[in-house]
């Protein structure tokens, strides 16, 4: 079984709809901290202990709720629907 230390995900451009820098950073920091938790799994790094490179990930539509809350949990529906699209 191989252990992996360490993680390397590389999103190169997230567009994102107008919103003031509060709201940004919540998404933002939503969406680290659920693809942290996903990739924290043991059974799912060792699944990632291999390079592989995904052009583009159309996840579909999401809601995106008011305000910093609504900013920070669409970043984590985000990062596990980015979680879930990306496995092996």
């Amino acid at each position: 079984m191989a252990f992996v230390s360490n993680i390397h995900l590389h999103i190169d451009r997230l567009i994102l709809p107008a919103m003031d820098i509060g709201e940004r950073n919540a998404l933002i920091q939503g969406l680290k901290g659920e693809l942290r938790r996903q990739l924290a799994d043991p059974a799912t790094r060792a699944a990632w202990a291999r390079t592989h490179r995904t052009p583009v990930l159309r996840l579909g539509r999401m809601k995106l709720g008011a305000g910093a809350s609504g900013s920070g949990q669409f970043g984590a529906a985000l990062g596990s629907s980015i979680a879930k699209r990306l496995k092996p």
